[in-house]
């Protein structure tokens, strides 16, 4: 089992002028401590379950290329971005770019998009979710092409691509990691089953239940379930003085159980870094080898 960090708030107490510093330290300290991934939410105003929409909110990819200045072996992406926020030649090129610029440590993390306030707020489309999927399924099929270095015009339903060109190439091979975050059943775990390297669930009660529906889509596609990387999000209380750590690597131990191979998510209190430091010496050599 592999711990992963997500970065989803970026208010703190020195507030925007020592921002930069305290995130590079967050990313150093997590980095150093075993942490397997460092992640970053792509939204554009704060969500409800972390803050008011007021709250600071930096933009994803920006910030991804500010930390793999600041790290040296986690992987990098987005916990997710939201399919409709790019269009697939330019994301195609930021996760390349990310990948050559952090010595191959780039995913790319996408969904269906679910916050339409923020799209309104900032003037981007946000469409009926049926044609949200669309888009999706579309977008990774372009990403695929372009790192696959196939500059052939892409005609979709709501794209359309005259030439393709992707240069450089990722140094990820044969493609930078795609992991596809959300539960739906008929459609989201259908796109993991067919293009992806990775999913992540949240921790609901029925998580059992959503891996059997993978497995299932794994079969009707001819994939190998156990290909796919399966991520939880969990938050990461480690308490004031390292008191929950065992707490944590019990719940881990569960979710290994059910055939999880990475808990990535929120760790409370994250820029104050001892959390981090408890959870690199007490949780990641504990729950390694499950």
């Amino acid at each position: 089992m592999k711990v992963g960090l997500q970065i989803p708030d970026f208010t703190y107490p020195g507030g925007p002028p020592t921002l930069g510093a305290d995130l590079a330290a967050i990313a150093r300290t997590a980095d150093d401590a075993g942490f397997a991934t460092v992640a970053v939410m792509d939204h554009f105003f704060q969500i409800g379950a972390v803050g008011p929409p007021e709250n600071d909110m930096l933009e994803a990819y920006t910030t991804l290329g500010y930390l793999a200045g600041h790290t040296s072996r986690a992987k990098l992406l987005t916990l997710v971005t939201g399919t409709v926020y790019r269009l697939p030649g330019l994301l195609a090129k930021t996760i390349s770019t990310l990948d050559v610029l952090s010595g191959g440590r780039a995913w790319l993390g996408i969904g269906a998009a679910w916050n339409e306030e923020e799209s309104r707020g900032l003037g981007f489309p946000f469409p009926p979710v049926a044609e949200r999927f669309e888009r999706l399924e579309e977008t990774i099929q372009i990403c695929l092409q372009m790192w696959a270095g196939d500059e052939q015009p892409y005609t979709g339903r709501h794209y359309q691509l005259e030439r393709p060109l992707n240069r450089p190439q990722p140094l990820t091979r044969p493609h930078p990691p795609i992991l596809i975050g959300g539960g739906g059943e008929k459609k989201t775990l259908r796109l993991v089953a067919r293009y992806a390297q990775a999913c992540n669930l949240f921790p609901t009660p029925d998580l059992a239940r959503k891996l059997d529906v993978l497995r299932a889509h794994c079969e009707a596609e001819g994939r190998d379930y156990d290909d796919i990387v399966k991520t939880v999000y969990y938050r990461f209380d480690a308490g004031e003085k390292g008191e929950n750590a065992q707490q944590i690597v019990d719940d881990l131990g569960r979710l290994a159980e059910l055939g999880f191979g990475e808990a990535l998510g929120a760790v409370r209190d994250a820029h104050r870094l001892e959390p981090l430091e408890v959870i690199g010496s007490e949780v990641i050599p504990a729950v390694a080898s499950l």
